[in-house]
């Protein structure tokens, strides 16, 4: 494959979501976004399927494996998901306002539902101190709050404390950008510093996470992807992506939501009253 090939396919995953990219100088660096894929995951597959479907999984990759003596798989909490130079960074939408996500990022009685009951203790000041933990059961990080900017932007340093094997992994860095994104905002989570084949509890639990973030601050119903809406708009991008059953119902919807509606005005226009029949009747036994 060429590399303008690459750059094209690249393009389509990035506006599709599962691919988010960052510049650094004069690189553009692609990493896989695994969240969109996990809402699905929350969505669809309910927690009494999950086990059917992972022994299908396994098995059919065990039986179609060669040597059929390994299994390929692909997890960020086994970490055998691909993190590029100690960075791995993870983005998601959701229909809310900037304020109500930042809320639900530092209080803590809403943090404890979508973060597996770890309540995050600071007072959300650059150069304050901060502390998570499940109260009397276990802690779980501390750090420094580096930059505190409601809310658009918190950067923390990021020290595990659950187990002796992530307590040796050192300090990493966890920031948090919020951008409105029409109705929506994007919450874009970067956790860097990562060591060398870094401990995957450090950052396989963010999908979960964010995939448990999104229903709070939210309405049920799912934010709309202002990248995938433009991808269904676009005839070209369309079919490149393939044709899903049901998509031009959902393009022509996207069409009506997107483009301006035509001014609508009445037009007034003095009508004669038209005869029944009665008067017809009527006027023909007149002399």
């Amino acid at each position: 494959m060429t590399r303008f090939g690459v750059m094209k396919h690249l393009k389509v995953l990035e506006e599709a979501g599962v691919v988010t990219t960052r510049r650094e100088g004069r690189e553009k660096l692609h990493f896989l976004n695994p969240v969109p894929i996990r809402l699905v995951h929350d969505r669809w597959v309910s927690k009494f399927a999950e086990p059917r479907a992972a022994t299908l999984s396994g098995l059919k990759t065990y039986l179609e494996d060669e040597d059929m003596t390994t299994v390929k798989t692909v997890s960020w909490a086994e970490g055998t998901a691909p993190v590029a130079e100690g960075t791995a960074v993870f983005e998601v939408f959701i229909k809310t306002t900037p304020e109500r996500l930042w809320e639900a990022i530092t209080d803590p009685a809403q943090r404890a539902i979508y973060s597996f009951g770890v309540q995050t203790q600071s007072d959300w000041t650059s150069g304050s101190d901060y502390t998570a933990g499940i109260p009397g059961v276990v802690d779980i990080s501390s750090g420094t709050n580096i930059e505190v900017d409601p809310p658009h932007l918190l950067v923390q340093t990021f020290d595990a404390l659950w187990s002796d094997d992530v307590k040796a992994q050192g300090t990493t860095r966890v920031t948090r950008e919020i951008e409105q994104v029409g109705t929506s905002c994007r919450l874009t989570v970067i956790h860097d510093g990562l060591p060398a084949r870094a401990n995957p509890e450090l950052y396989g639990g963010w999908p979960m996470i964010l995939s448990g973030l999104k229903t709070l601050p939210g309405d049920r119903r799912a934010a709309r992807h202002p990248r995938l809406a433009d991808v269904l708009l676009r005839g070209d991008r369309r079919r490149s992506l393939g044709n899903p059953p049901g998509h031009r119902g959902a393009v022509r919807r996207l069409r009506r939501r997107h483009q301006p509606q035509p001014a609508r005005h009445a037009l007034l226009v003095p009508v004669a009253p038209v005869a029944g029949r009665a008067d017809r009747r009527a006027r023909r036994r007149q002399p």
